[in-house]
């Protein structure tokens, strides 16, 4: 008899929550593809919630923003936009916080890069690297290979990805034997090399409650969930660093 009012209670309550689901749409920087995807069940799980993503460089989606696009939370791969976005009247004044911070990495599928720099410095026809005017991962790979004095003998090579997901595909298809890419698009891969941090400004990666979804409580709800344990632990897990 316990049970079956118990199951009948959670039933209730799980109807209730069925009857307020409601949604939210996210601009999510395309780094954080895959994260954002593992993270939309948990949330659901959580919450009843759903939420809709749209994927693209930082500078692109900011663009979209700027242009009256009806996101309501912004997943950044930089410190600087979400900021500009209160500054500028799209974002909500103090909802700004840091939700990871990313790693580059130089990868291949056909060449050694255990060595990075000497990678680098060998034979080859072709490296993919984000759009350094809109991604935040293509300026940070524009920065290392400064800072390792190979910018100018590298830049005759460089195949540029309007994001950081196209970058990656560059490489993987074969269309440039190395790509600088965020390091959590390719853990558990062979031929990876963590670009050490000091040769290009920490990639912060910034998000922020937008104006359209001030109203939202199921944005309010999913900026509160990336802040939690769960998802913490998710981005932590995929190669981020959470603070």
């Amino acid at each position: 008899m316990e049970r079956a009012v118990l199951a009948s209670v959670l039933l209730g309550l799980l109807l209730v929550q069925q009857a307020h689901a409601g949604s939210a749409s996210v601009a999510v920087a395309a780094n954080f593809t895959a994260v954002a995807e593992e993270l939309a069940p948990l949330f659901k799980a959580e919450t009843g919630h759903d939420v809709t993503y749209s994927f693209g460089a930082t500078g692109q989606l900011y663009a979209q923003i700027s242009q009256g696009a009806p996101f309501e939370v912004f997943l950044a791969a930089d410190d600087e936009r979400p900021p500009k976005a209160v500054a500028d009247g799209f974002g909500v004044d103090g909802t700004v916080f840091t939700y990871a911070i990313g790693a580059l990495a130089l990868y291949s599928t056909v060449l050694e890069v255990t060595d990075g720099k000497a990678a680098l410095e060998g034979p080859f026809d072709k490296i993919a690297i984000a759009d350094p005017a809109t991604a935040p991962y293509g300026r940070a790979a524009v920065e290392a290979l400064a800072a390792m004095g190979l910018h100018e003998a590298i830049t005759p090579k460089l195949v540029t990805g309007e994001n950081i997901s196209q970058t990656l595909q560059f490489v993987e298809s074969g269309n440039a034997e190395l790509g600088f890419v965020a390091a959590s698009q390719v853990i558990g891969k062979d031929s990876v090399w963590i670009v050490p941090a000091d040769l290009y400004e920490p990639i912060r990666q910034d998000a922020v409650l937008l104006r359209t979804g001030a109203e939202n409580p199921v944005a309010l709800s999913y900026v509160e969930f990336l802040k939690g344990d769960k998802a913490r632990a998710v981005i932590t897990a995929a190669g981020y660093v959470v603070e």
